[in-house]
């Protein structure tokens, strides 16, 4: 089992032809990654950072598997960081094991949506350059209305965010954090301030924009004492929008 392993290696040829050397003659391989297709769906453009080396599509894994002797027999999707899969594979010539339905539709799902197509990822790139523009309009029109905001979170996600939009402290005031181990610290690259949650309720912001989007109802829950002061929460994924 290695679950979100396979985006992780820098070859991943070589790490699932060790799998086919591990596994045994009747044994189980099952992997789960964050979901191509999902995240160009959802416009989660900001899940690509530097530690995955993939983005996978099950048009691929199907590939690499079948290559080293491998074949994925059945696959699930989950709602894990936003849309994952976790696929299921064995011996190529395991007969105990057939293959489940779900492989084929997944893999016309893919196809209907274009992931064999490389105009289906340059219309993407087109649209991750719009959602940006839209998130600058959005941030200037509060900010020269002289409103306040502020964030929560400091994820990977939220940093790669806002520095592809060239977000800093000239729009945002500060983040929060609850892991001690990042309060005191800064945002790589656009140096925002991490603080104590208790800082939102000393300051009362206009505006909390939410960086961990996979979280934001656990987060407005939490931070529901905000309507108190009339403050609003913004998210930006898929698309820029205040609630």
């Amino acid at each position: 089992m290695g679950n979100n392993v396979l985006a992780h290696v820098p070859d991943i040829n070589d790490f699932v032809s060790g799998l086919k050397i591990l596994l045994k003659p009747t044994g189980v391989v099952t992997m789960e990654f964050p979901h191509l297709l999902r995240l160009m769906e959802y416009n989660q453009f900001d899940t690509i950072y530097h530690e995955h080396y993939s983005y996978l599509s099950f048009l691929a894994v199907n590939r690499i598997f079948q290559t080293h002797g491998l074949k994925i027999f059945d696959v699930e999707e989950l709602d894990t960081h936003g849309g994952s899969l976790r696929i299921y594979a064995a011996h190529d010539d395991d007969t105990s094991k057939p293959t489940d339905k779900r492989v084929e539709l997944m893999l016309d799902k893919e196809l209907n949506s274009g992931l064999d197509r490389r105009e289906t990822y340059t219309t993407f790139a087109e649209i991750v350059r719009r959602t940006k523009r839209r998130i600058l309009q959005l941030l200037v029109t509060i900010k020269d209305q002289g409103k306040t905001i502020v964030a929560y979170g400091a994820p990977a996600k939220g940093n790669t965010l806002l520095n592809y939009c060239g977000v800093g402290t000239d729009f945002i005031d500060y983040t929060v954090d609850r892991s001690p181990h990042k309060q005191g610290l800064y945002l790589p690259g656009t140096r925002i301030p991490i603080y104590h949650p208790d800082t939102i309720r000393e300051t009362r912001p206009d505006f909390l924009l939410i960086l961990p989007w996979n979280l934001r109802e656990e987060i407005m829950a939490q931070m529901r004492h905000i309507r108190g002061w009339g403050g609003r929460f913004i998210l930006l994924i898929p698309e820029p929008r205040v609630l």
